[in-house]
């Protein structure tokens, strides 16, 4: 039975099986079977299949909204209203079990379809932060220090990936950690805008840093493999999205004490996460880091464009505004698309 495989794929293996016969480490014979292997696939059904289950649980949630508006449902849960907290946290634990159980026993029956099962394992996920944000309620005794469910979170979602070898839930549990330290530091200096002189944006550069650190810290760390990559990710959209804030706010707290401020001053701002995202590229291009690559030469650009923005779209003529920005990314186009020429030659001729 032959591979069946996308377009991009079978370009890369006729690359690969040439210049393994043009080193001679394979004859030509070999390299007839294998090409004689796989076949170009004539629509992408797994992507469809994807888009597909993302659409139904979008949908799915629209219907729940529909439904928590409607009369009927109002009345319904007002006929709950005297339920206890214990109760519905202890009813969402069953269904988040089921949830977890069948959504892994179908993995192991049933491994090939990957996002019905991962659909599966979502719903377990959303029956487990019900059940979390109950059980507070529960024991809440008007501190308001709800920064505990989230802790809670990140080691409930933790077991849970680990156990299940589930990267979806592990993504629950870096969502948590983050919600965990901007709740916390809120907690922890009662909801004022500066933490140790840092607002939220500051705050979690600090955060994404210490969790992209620990990330090349555990990096050939065997148990630690299977979720390296996704915190990797993770970390570094924690750690771009808050310095892209930064460059905007600045370490301003309060929006209006930041609106009196002009936008020219908190240049630097920009400039340090400018160097950033530069840094980062230059790691990856030496590296071969294609992570820290891909993230540094996207948010470079987003920094960039953010600036022209600000300081040129109140002082500009609109149509030649837009007459540079359309110049700069065909600038950018063809630059990318020499690039891409150039590595293809390279690949051909070695």
């Amino acid at each position: 039975m032959k591979l069946n495989l996308d377009k991009q794929e079978s370009e890369f293996l006729n690359r690969s099986i040439s210049h393994w016969e043009k080193d001679g480490l394979i004859d030509t014979e070999v390299a007839e079977k294998l090409r004689n292997s796989y076949e170009v696939k004539g629509f992408d059904w797994m992507r469809l299949a994807k888009y597909s289950f993302w659409i139904a649980l979008f949908c799915g949630a629209i219907a729940v909204g529909s439904l928590i508006i409607s009369d009927a449902f109002i009345n319904w849960l007002k006929s709950l209203y005297y339920t206890p907290d214990i109760v519905i946290s202890i009813v969402s634990a069953i269904l988040a079990a089921f949830s977890f159980y069948f959504g892994r026993l179908w993995q192991k029956k049933h491994p090939e379809k990957v996002f019905s099962n991962e659909a599966t394992i979502f719903t377990g996920v959303l029956f487990t932060a019900c059940c979390i944000a109950f059980l507070g309620k529960t024991f809440d005794n008007g501190s308001g220090h709800f920064s505990l469910l989230f802790l809670l979170s990140v080691f409930v979602y933790g077991i849970l990936a680990y156990r299940m070898d589930s990267r979806l839930i592990w993504l629950f549990a870096l969502v948590s950690l983050g919600s965990w330290f901007g709740t916390e530091t809120g907690y922890q200096t009662r909801w004022s805008y500066y933490f140790l002189g840092l607002n939220y944006p500051l705050r979690f550069v600090l955060f994404s840093t210490i969790l992209v650190s620990f990330c090349f810290i555990l990096k050939n760390k065997k148990w630690f493999g299977y979720f390296w990559e996704l915190t990797y990710v993770v970390g570094l959209l924690y750690l771009f999205i808050s310095l892209w804030l930064l460059s905007i706010f600045g370490n301003f707290g309060s929006l209006d004490h930041w609106w009196h401020v002009k936008q020219i001053s908190l240049f630097y701002w920009g400039i340090i996460s400018a160097a950033v995202a530069a840094l980062f590229l230059l790691i990856g291009l030496k590296t071969k880091d294609a992570i820290a690559r891909e993230f540094g030469i996207t948010f470079l650009l987003i920094f960039i464009y953010t600036k022209y923005f600000e300081y040129f779209w109140d002082h500009t003529n609109k149509t030649l505004f837009f007459a540079i920005l359309g110049a700069s990314f065909w600038l950018i186009g063809r630059k990318a698309e020499r690039i891409w020429n150039f590595s293809n030659k390279t690949q051909v001729v070695d």
